[in-house]
């Protein structure tokens, strides 16, 4: 073999190795992304986290030391492993700390037009060779790739919420996204002690497909009368055996996240079973979004908390 051909052989292997990844960059300190970033740097990573308000940096940091605490109670893990993971994360307001990040996962909200800003001011500060996941739970990762200068290197890795405790991750490939790509990430779940479930590019994956259209019409009993908030949660409690009812879970999601969900169904899929509730977009418009916001379906101000309907 000559030098020409062992050099494209040798470039070759080096395309399809799989990447290394050594450090991880998380946008956004909301909720996913403080867990993600906890289950990252439980698992040895050092962790950037960044958000555009310092003082979300600061709520997710106390988060991340609140509920590592809790799994130190549970002899989960020594609080020796919480020290060493919460002095892994190091938190930022600028893009340019990403730059000698292997990956990037994107926490943000879950809304189209605010990733790809995201993503606009993101990629000019990363290296080559970084990968770009997005935790969104139902947006094309196809069109989100092709917004990036890195398509290829862009994939979707949907954590569950609560990521410390859920042990699914949902990895979902563009049409561009490639093999190396997609086996780094299925590297990294394993090394988060996560478990992988593959699905293709479609409106909302496969949990969500499946999910929110049940709240959706469990909402929908609501608005007919068919039952009371009280009601259809103890039904779905009691005779689903679901350790949450659909109502009580929607809160705990987010009614917004919901209905962006419903939403990206609707308009993917062109069929009206996945036409929102009007009242699910009428708590959302009112500002009452679950447990985030203290009112959705059930009233946090009070404990128990109360049914608002």
């Amino acid at each position: 073999m000559n030098v020409e051909v062992r050099a494209g052989a040798q470039a070759a292997d080096d395309m399809l190795a799989t990447p290394v990844i050594a450090k991880i960059g998380v946008i956004g300190a909301g909720q996913m992304g403080n867990g993600i970033s906890h289950v990252c740097a439980l698992a040895g990573f050092p962790v950037v986290l960044l958000d555009v308000k310092a003082d979300a940096l600061d709520r997710a940091m106390a988060t991340m030391d609140r509920n590592m605490e809790r799994q130190v109670a549970r002899t989960v893990i020594s609080a020796e492993d919480k020290a060493a993971a919460l002095a892994r994360v190091t938190t930022s307001t600028d893009y340019a700390s990403f730059g000698d990040c292997d990956m990037v996962i994107e926490a943000a909200t879950e809304k189209e037009e605010v990733k790809r800003a995201i993503y606009r001011a993101l990629t000019p500060h990363l290296k080559p060779s970084c990968i770009v996941a997005s935790n969104t739970s139902s947006i094309s990762i196809t069109r989100l790739g092709a917004s990036t200068d890195r398509a290829e290197k862009f994939i979707g890795m949907h954590f569950m919420n609560p990521v410390p405790v859920m042990k699914l991750v949902e990895v979902i490939r563009g049409i561009a996204t490639d093999e190396p790509t997609f086996q780094a990430v299925e590297v990294l779940a394993r090394k988060l002690n996560k478990t992988t479930a593959v699905s293709e590019d479609f409106p909302a994956f496969i949990v969500n497909r499946i999910l929110v259209p049940m709240i959706n019409e469990a909402v929908y009993a609501l608005y007919e009368g068919v039952g009371s908030i009280t009601g259809i949660d103890t039904a779905m409690r009691l005779g689903a055996n679901h350790p949450m009812g659909p109502l009580e879970l929607a809160d705990f999601i987010g009614l917004d996240t919901c209905l962006s969900i419903m939403q990206v169904l609707y308009e993917g899929l062109s069929d009206s079973k996945y036409r929102p509730c009007p009242l699910l977009v009428k708590y959302v418009e009112a500002g009452w979004l679950g447990r985030k916001s203290g009112r959705g379906f059930y009233d946090y101000s009070v404990t128990p908390p109360r049914p608002t309907r």
